[in-house]
């Protein structure tokens, strides 16, 4: 292991809060792997560059010779995390909880090392709470202390509804701390009041709190809200080489900074270095914006699907061409549905896929990413259909 200063430099990138810090710095004096957590509810099916920060940071402590939990709250994610909320989420059912936990362990394993792993459902100890160790656990906390919390704080002002089940959520969070006996807990500052909860009921225990480190929520592609799939402005870690090559390539030069500090394997005195050269003119921002997408999409789908992504962005959005080789013609009348079309083209075999190609962002009409399955191609209008960077044809009506 690393001494404790260069590990609490490393763990410190990016980090907003580390609290507290002077009981880090014991637990690391220590000289024994910690035990890092950090929980995940399988809300949606695929994850964004904006969760990929949390593990990113699991992946850090990985590198240190730290134990890395990867906790998916197959039990919590039926709940909904009230964070942030101004009303009551809707509940998942337990399939649609279970799908999402499968898809969830097949991407972490992207970026963090599978040996080095444990990952946990806490469904397994949450179902075998009765109602007397619920009652016993609900006790623990006071009616006050959860209306300290911000967003449950203004709600009840507004007399909106607060339902006791949401209550519930930042205890029983508390309490997977406690099973796990973690020593660390990452969230992102937004869970600061829940992972604050873990110290809590550790302490009413007896075990040692652990210590919380908070991770900012990234932003979007539009530099301005936290990256969210309802609002468009993701890159999905599941989306097409192509695709998220081109939508690291979107973002302003300022972001840029911000994905590399958070997202990439580059130690910050490289970052700094480069941000220099580029400040100075000797480094163009669009040539570090592709290093990042390159890394990015090596991370995700290879080395080899990265540089095919920075070919075809080259050649579509610089160069305004199409690749001669994969050139496919054909024509319409009027207009027809976008997954007619693409069945028709051969881009996909069913209408279903096609549906799929378009939810996952791969299909781009005159370079525009569709996201309405029910899109009409218009033979007067449109002239260029892609799926992904092999499947391209042009309208020449």
């Amino acid at each position: 292991m690393l001494n404790v200063q260069a590990q609490l430099e490393a763990i410190k990138r990016g980090a907003v809060e580390v609290l507290p810090e002077e009981e880090l710095v014991a637990k690391l004096r220590q000289g024994r792997p910690l035990r890092v957590k950090a929980g995940f509810d399988p809300t949606a099916p695929d994850l964004h560059l904006g969760h990929t920060v949390l593990i990113q940071k699991m992946k850090q402590f990985q590198e240190l010779g730290h134990e890395v939990v990867f906790l998916i709250g197959d039990f919590t994610g039926m709940i909904g995390d009230p964070s942030g909320k101004s009303e009551t989420r809707k509940q998942l059912t337990r399939e649609e909880v279970a799908r999402n936990a499968e898809t969830y362990k097949e991407q972490i394993f992207k970026i963090l090392d599978p040996g080095k792993t444990s990952i946990e459902f806490n469904h397994r100890w949450m179902e075998k709470l009765d109602a007397v160790a619920l009652i016993e656990l609900s006790a623990k906390c006071t009616v006050a202390r959860m209306l300290e919390r911000e967003d449950f704080k203004q709600r009840y002002q507004g007399q909106q509804a607060i339902r006791i089940h949401e209550f519930l959520y930042p205890l029983m969070q508390g309490y997977d701390s406690v099973v796990l006996s973690s020593d660390v807990e990452l969230g992102g500052t937004d869970q600061r009041f829940n992972l604050l909860m873990g110290r809590e009921l550790q302490r009413e225990y007896g075990q040692e709190p652990q210590v919380v480190l908070t991770m900012p929520l990234l932003e979007g592609t539009d530099g301005v809200n936290k990256m969210s799939k309802s609002l468009g402005n993701y890159v999905g870690i599941n989306e097409s080489p192509e695709e998220i090559f081109g939508k690291i390539m979107s973002i302003s030069d300022t972001l840029m900074w911000r994905y590399l500090e958070l997202l990439s394997d580059l130690d910050l005195q490289r970052i700094e270095t480069m941000k220099i050269e580029v400040e100075s003119g000797r480094v163009h921002p669009m040539d570090q914006k592709k290093a990042l997408a390159k890394e990015l999409v090596t991370r995700f789908h290879g080395a080899e699907a990265a540089e095919g992504a920075r070919i075809y962005f080259e050649t579509r959005y610089q160069k305004k061409s199409l690749p001669v080789n994969i050139r496919k013609q054909f024509s319409i009348l009027g207009r027809v549905w976008i997954c007619r079309l693409l069945v028709n083209l051969e881009f996909a075999a069913s209408a279903s896929e096609a549906r799929r190609l378009i939810g996952q962002g791969a299909v781009r009409v005159d370079g525009q990413v569709i996201r309405d399955a029910n899109f009409q191609f218009q033979s007067s209008l449109h002239r260029v259909i892609e799926v992904g960077r092999n499947r391209i044809a042009q309208n020449v009506e």
